[in-house]
């Protein structure tokens, strides 16, 4: 590890140690229908929910749970089933609890149950299995999807809290059925490269370890970390590549002002073949791979200036080949930085970007309206000259009303576009990507999409949604189109297809973490002319016992 991450995480370590601490540090997953739930109320200005970064600590959404009991007489009758049933399963450690013990089939007094937990004095561990099936029919195929494996979070005394997730899947498909990179699914890591195999196989694994204090926290491990709103991808952080390390602070000095940091250990995809070197291993060919060091540094600032509205600044940086301490400094303004250290040398400079995201809650009653800004590049001064405006930016525009006619309806809408060449860079060791996958939205550049969508609870935790989608994508620029063409490539150049999706979706969580899972979509591909048009039918029918 290099000299200058040592003493920053020792730094980071000791002023955490010397802050009074309140609460445990364990992230929830964000595909907990939770989120959802302490959504929709913050929507309805029940309650103050703030989830522009996920995922979130069980303590933060305890909390929050806790305030819409304070407002019970303000829930219809199922969102008051939910509540209590959400706060049964976030009771499930209790820090106050001093007994010793060692359980397994495990219930609290509260009534949340787990497959294992022990207590003392000053520790408290939890442990639950992982395991996913689901048939599923994909582009003319069938394949079904296996998975197993473990879920532990635990405290440490009343400030550190540990979590550890990891599952082996198998799905009876071969590299070249997956699609991997045009849809919203979660990218991975695939352990058999071979396209004539007739299975993938993965693991997803997190591992975190944090600190909190009365208004704040620091983490350091291996979990998703996304930003922004959006319906079917996220314009800055999303989920779509597959998770890495980092280290994670975030911090609120004043109810109306917060502050996150983040650094992420990214992969880069491009071997280093100048580090390469040979041993004496004829199996293998005897030479040593290595891959050039890629990192993310990102930071950003929101403002609350009444409630219900929050402003948000952030800005990052791609940057490559070895750790720089530069960007370990959360409050360091990394553009500037980079310029200097590069001495203003394209070739010697990083990848930085800036972003921005508006989000008014129930300023309508009981409605969300947000719009995210993406800026890659832009060149202020020539922003409106059709010849020689550089606008590689991204943006959406949504909005959602919620308990619509019916209690628990939600309706929702959403426009993104992203031009031509933004998450580029000259450098392919500095793109937006990590392991070959978008760090923001998952279908790259040059294209819009168009969503309408609905969701509804009949009953208590069964969740219904059905969702229209329209895309438009163009081709990808070259590097000489991205940084010389005059004008730039027009938005949608060389288009490559139009599709129409129709999404349905039903799940039902029988007991915590217990999910039965449908659904349904009939996806029209719309190509140039000379090629033919597809249209499938797609479907998964699964269980799921832990997220």
């Amino acid at each position: 590890m290099h000299i200058n991450m040592k003493k920053s995480i020792i730094f980071l370590c000791f002023m955490a140690i010397f802050l009074k601490g309140s609460s445990q540090m364990v992230f929830e997953n964000p595909n907990n229908e939770v989120y959802q739930y302490l959504s929709r109320l913050s929507h309805k200005g029940i309650i103050e929910f703030d989830d522009l970064i996920l995922p979130v600590s069980r303590t933060t959404i305890n909390r929050k749970l806790q305030e819409a009991q304070a407002h019970i007489d303000a829930l219809s009758a199922i969102e008051k089933k939910e509540l209590s049933f959400y706060i049964r399963n976030f009771s499930l450690y209790n820090q106050q609890d001093t007994t010793t013990y060692t359980k397994f089939l495990a219930t609290n007094k509260q009534g949340a149950w787990s497959s294992f937990a022990a207590n003392s004095k000053s520790f408290f561990i939890t442990a639950d299995p992982l395991i996913q099936y689901s048939q599923n029919h994909y582009n003319g195929k069938s394949f079904d999807h296996r998975a197993i494996g473990v879920q532990v979070w635990g405290a440490i005394g009343e400030h550190i809290g540990f979590q550890f997730t990891a599952k082996d899947v198998t799905e009876s498909r071969n590299i070249a059925n997956a699609d991997l990179f045009q849809n919203n699914s979660p990218g991975f890591v695939n352990l058999i490269t071979s396209p004539t195999s007739k299975s993938l196989n993965f693991t997803e694994y997190k591992a975190n370890i944090g600190y909190s204090w009365k208004n704040g926290q620091i983490n350091f491990g291996q979990d998703l970390f996304t930003w922004g709103y959006g319906e079917n991808g996220r314009m800055v952080l999303s989920d779509k590549s597959p998770i890495n390390p980092y280290i994670r602070i975030d911090y609120q000095p004043l109810k109306w002002l917060k502050f996150n940091y983040a650094h992420l250990w990214l992969n880069s995809n491009v071997i280093d073949s100048s580090s390469n070197y040979s041993f004496n291993n004829p199996v293998y060919g005897g030479t040593r791979v290595t891959f050039i060091p890629k990192f993310l540094a990102t930071h950003s600032i929101t403002i609350t200036p009444k409630k219900g509205i929050d402003i948000s600044l952030g800005e990052s940086m791609v940057y490559s080949d070895k750790l720089n301490v530069g960007y370990l400094i959360p409050l360091m303004f990394f553009k500037a930085f980079d310029n200097n250290s590069s001495n203003y040398n394209i070739l010697a400079g990083s990848n930085g970007q800036f972003f921005f995201q508006a989000s008014l809650k129930n300023v309508l009653p009981k409605t969300h309206f947000y719009t995210t800004l993406f800026i890659d590049e832009i060149k202020v001064s020539t922003i409106f000259n059709k010849k020689e405006s550089r606008n590689q930016i991204g943006y959406n525009l949504g909005a959602s009303v919620t308990d619509f006619l019916l209690p628990y309806l939600t309706l929702y809408s959403e426009y993104s576009r992203v031009n031509p060449s933004v998450y580029n860079n000259i450098n392919p060791a500095q793109t937006y990507t990590s392991y070959g996958f978008n760090l923001g939205d998952w279908m790259g550049n040059n294209f819009d999409r168009i969503l309408l969508g609905a969701r509804y609870t009949p009953v208590a935790k069964l969740k219904l949604e059905a969702r229209y989608q329209w895309i438009r994508k163009g081709a990808a620029t070259t590097i000489a189109q991205q940084y010389l063409a005059q004008p730039q490539p027009a938005f949608l150049f060389e288009k490559l297809y139009e599709q129409k999706e129709l999404y349905l979706n039903a799940s039902y969580e029988f007991k915590r973490n217990i999910y039965f899972k449908a659904n349904y979509t009939i996806t029209n591909t719309i190509y140039p002319v000379g090629l033919n048009n597809t249209k499938y039918n797609n479907y998964s029918l699964g269980v799921n016992f832990g997220l």
